[in-house]
């Protein structure tokens, strides 16, 4: 009998049960290979904490490139009067029906008519009619000026006739020039659009004009007002042009279409012209500076004489169809005067403004763009020193007027910072090089040969961090200012 072994089939219980072990270990399998271990953890975790460890390094770094790369401009000068004001603690407010009153009836205000309830009372734009007391704005009440002030503004100065000095020699003298935060002061409250130094020898003594029309006075060796500074308000505009005079006035020209004289010792501003078309530029035509020669807003030119009562022109003559920027008087022959207009500048014989057809008697072209700013020499007119818009800054020879005056030197040299603001001017004591602001950074003010040689640079790292749209030497000291669009003025001296 054949022996068969027979294969008992495994139990139902045990077929589920190898079933469950089998898949248990295949999710072990799995969890196995992606499931990350303790390792992997701490391993990710380092790696985010160095990444937060890296941002806050960096963000630390930036803060400390962001103190050291831009220091806080200098805070003396003219400051705020505003107080902390104490907040006032107020009851909670409460409904009508957390109150548990009625509600009140209102009743609607009457209907007006859309023109009144829209018409706003116009502002002023212009001072009123006739001399105005110099209070300065910190003072609430008229009071005497310092003494000093005026003992300073009514100063004779005593100009000594000095040779000009080679340009080795020129150069080390500007070598020496420096500034520091004292020499750092805020003068005006807006944008300064014309500064000027009185001619005195014994102290240094500003003047700045700004947008708002306001006009600062600053000694850095005084301390009246605040730090050396006195604020005035004789403009409601723009004060474009200002000028010391022979006999040390101090003249300004604004665009709400006022040109005033400043009077320390009776401590008023005088009215000297008025129209009610804005006016742009100024300069003296007479040697006792009683004549002028002003430049309109609207292209015209007009004589005034200071001497004559009114406040009119002795005689007025479009030149322009749309706008004069700058004039400047022939320093010799004070018959001839350069005028910078829309795109062109040309030289004009003031004897002739009177006739019905006046011609231009000499021409300087090369002037693709706009023109903001042309000047005379100081002392003997043989030059002439133009901005334009094409970023390119002209020497013309003028010592001979000719119909044509040739083109000397044409520097390239950025002039887009500010609407009409970048002008170069003369050195009075040097008046083959001039100046003008730059830019490029660092910051600097930098002069120039008139040939196109660049002389020296004017820089400082920690006070001058902004552009200086307006510059100008000092007539006799080796002194320079520069002006910013903060109300700043930088002074730099020996």
């Amino acid at each position: 009998m054949n022996h068969i072994k027979e294969m008992t089939p495994p139990a139902d219980n045990d077929d589920v049960g190898g079933l469950r072990r089998s898949t248990r270990n295949k999710a072990r399998m799995k969890l196995t290979i992606f499931a990350p271990t303790t390792e992997v953890f701490t391993r990710r975790r380092m790696k985010y904490s160095s990444k937060d460890n890296n941002k806050a390094t960096k963000r630390k770094a930036r803060e400390d490139l962001n103190q050291t790369a831009t220091p806080k401009p200098s805070q003396r000068g003219r400051k705020s009067n505003s107080k902390s004001s104490v907040r006032e603690v107020l009851p909670p407010r409460k409904s009508l029906r957390l109150q548990n009153k009625d509600a009140e009836s209102l009743l609607l205000p009457p209907k007006r008519h859309a023109m009144t309830s829209s018409y706003k009372k116009p502002s002023p734009t212009q001072k009123p009619e006739g001399p105005i007391l110099m209070v300065p704005l910190t003072q609430e009440d008229w009071s005497p000026l310092p003494p000093e002030l005026i003992k300073l503004w009514t100063e004779v100065s005593v100009t000594e006739e000095k040779q000009a000095l080679d340009l080795k020699g020129y150069s080390d003298a500007l070598k020496r020039l420096r500034t520091d935060k004292a020499r750092v002061v805020k003068v005006v409250k807006d944008r300064i659009f014309s500064a000027a130094f009185h001619p005195c020898n014994s102290r240094l003594l500003l003047a700045a004009g700004d947008k708002s029309g306001h006009l600062g006075l600053w000694s850095p060796d005084c301390d009246w007002g605040g730090d050396g500074v006195l604020l005035f308000e004789p403009h409601l505009r723009p004060v474009s042009c200002m000028a010391f005079s022979a006999s040390s006035d101090l003249l300004s020209l604004s665009y709400d279409g006022t040109l005033r004289s400043t009077d320390v010792e009776k401590a008023v501003f005088d009215d000297v012209y008025r129209v009610r078309k804005g006016l742009h530029t100024f300069d003296f035509l007479s040697r006792d500076c009683s004549t002028l020669v002003v430049g309109e807003w609207n292209g015209d030119v007009a004589i005034v004489d200071r001497r004559t009562p009114g406040t009119s022109y002795e005689s007025l003559r479009t030149l322009d169809s749309k706008t004069i920027r700058c004039v400047s008087v022939h320093p010799v022959h004070k018959q001839y005067f350069v005028v910078a207009e829309n795109w062109h500048v040309s030289i004009y014989d003031a004897r002739f403004l009177k006739s019905d057809s006046i011609q231009a008697v000499s021409q300087l072209h090369g002037h693709p763009l706009s023109i903001s700013s042309a000047y005379f020499s100081p002392n003997t007119g043989n030059r002439v020193l133009t901005c334009s818009f094409d970023n390119k800054i002209r020497v013309y020879d003028t010592s001979i007027i000719t119909s044509n005056a040739p083109l000397l030197t044409s520097i390239k040299h950025d002039m887009q910072s500010a609407c009409w603001l970048s002008k170069a001017s003369w050195d009075p004591k040097q008046e083959d090089c001039f100046l003008v602001g730059s830019m490029e950074r660092p910051f600097k003010v930098q002069v120039f040969h008139e040939t196109g040689q660049l002389q020296h640079s004017l820089r400082d790292k920690e006070n001058l961090t902004t552009m200086q749209s307006v510059t100008m030497f000092h007539p006799s000291r080796n002194a320079v200012l520069g002006g910013n669009s903060s109300g700043r003025l930088h002074l730099f001296t020996d």
